[in-house]
């Protein structure tokens, strides 16, 4: 592979073919991918890329088979329109509030579940008269304890724009919690600057950094050195994966991804059902599949490393949890699966202790 010098990144498929990266033979169907959805390799990430189906390379580098379309799929997989109070301000929970300031991102995950609404062509940073709107429904709305910040990614943006966002948020002292979710500390470590983390700091909450990583390849030296600067700073992180067929449908990758988390000082969080994001079938396991490789991470990992595997379920209706079920009632009591996968009886007798009832 040609890989041009690190700050470049590589977002039309002829730079791409010339990289090596993906085959010249498959030039039409991938320019009408781009056409659809937007493409950006960094220098940096390619070289992370050993060969194009590689599980690095399946989630950066663009494929014919995102042309298939199925009918379940759509574009806003998750509901966010449903649940969009003002432009860019989605209140789909209570106590907690998504804010959407950027649509663009240093690079674009294939399976992302936003792909037909981030990158070219879209708006880039939320304007200031959206987040004047934004910031006047979360003034109105004290039970929003949480804010969440995303896009697009929201540390691609300039940290004066963040300092901005989060100075606002100091204002707001029914919002206790900002939490970030952020590909950079992974794939552009050297943008998590001093600047940036006082940035995320001036809002003078608990802040909370969402990491997403896929694949152990991805906590690099570099990587892993970024994580520690917001950790050192007194920032807490947690981490997001998704689920993908080719990238980490194996336990043992799993497993050294969410020991690779917890070495990093990253408690693991969220594991991600596949979204029915258009062109993206290719990615998706079955639920029974997942289940499946979650319960063998129960006997093996310890607590700490243990993710919640979760399903966005379609409309906008939130997340559900769909981990394998362990307990059972039974006629006297319960059966309860051990992580060997042998059953056990239980009984949860409350003894006769308490108080007669009148």
């Amino acid at each position: 592979m040609t890989i041009p010098p690190s700050d470049r990144t590589m977002t039309a498929i002829e730079e791409l073919i010339a990289a090596g990266l993906v085959e010249s033979g498959a030039a039409a169907a991938l320019t009408e991918v781009a056409a659809r959805y937007s493409v950006a390799v960094p220098a940096s990430v390619a070289r992370l890329i050993s060969h194009p189906d590689d599980p690095i390379g399946r989630q950066f580098l663009p494929r014919a088979a995102e042309l298939l379309l199925l009918p379940e799929e759509n574009g806003d997989p998750i509901g966010d329109g449903a649940h969009e109070a003002v432009r860019g301000l989605i209140h789909r929970y209570p106590d907690r509030a998504l804010l959407k300031i950027t649509s663009v991102c240093p690079v674009y995950c294939r399976f992302c579940f936003r792909r037909a609404s981030v990158g070219a062509g879209t708006e880039g940073v939320l304007d200031d008269a959206a987040l004047d709107g934004a910031f006047a429904y979360l003034a109105d709305h004290k039970e929003i304890w949480e804010v969440i910040v995303t896009g697009g990614d929201p540390l691609a943006v300039s940290p004066r724009r963040l300092a901005q966002v989060s100075r606002r948020l100091a204002a707001l002292p029914h919002v206790k919690i900002l939490r970030v979710h952020s590909r950079v500390p992974v794939l552009a470590p050297e943008r998590v600057t001093p600047a940036l983390t006082e940035a995320l700091k001036s809002s003078g909450k608990t802040v909370y950094v969402a990491v997403h990583a896929n694949h152990p390849r991805e906590l690099t030296e570099r990587a892993r050195a970024a994580c520690a600067r917001l950790a050192d700073a007194g920032i807490a992180l947690v981490s997001q994966s998704v689920l993908l067929r080719g990238v980490n449908d194996d336990v043992d990758v799993l497993s050294a991804l969410m020991r690779a988390f917890v070495e990093t000082r990253i408690k693991p969080y969220y594991l991600h059902h596949g979204d029915l994001a258009p062109g993206t079938s290719h990615f998706r396991l079955s639920l029974a599949e997942g289940q499946a490789l979650v319960r063998e991470l129960l006997g093996r990992l310890s607590g700490l490393c243990q993710p919640i595997y979760v399903v966005d379920i379609p409309g906008g209706h939130g997340k559900a949890p769909v981990g394998p079920v362990y307990v059972s009632r039974q006629a006297q009591g319960w059966s309860v699966v051990d992580w060997r996968g042998i059953r056990h009886d239980y009984v949860d007798s409350l003894g006769q202790s308490r108080e007669p009832q009148p």
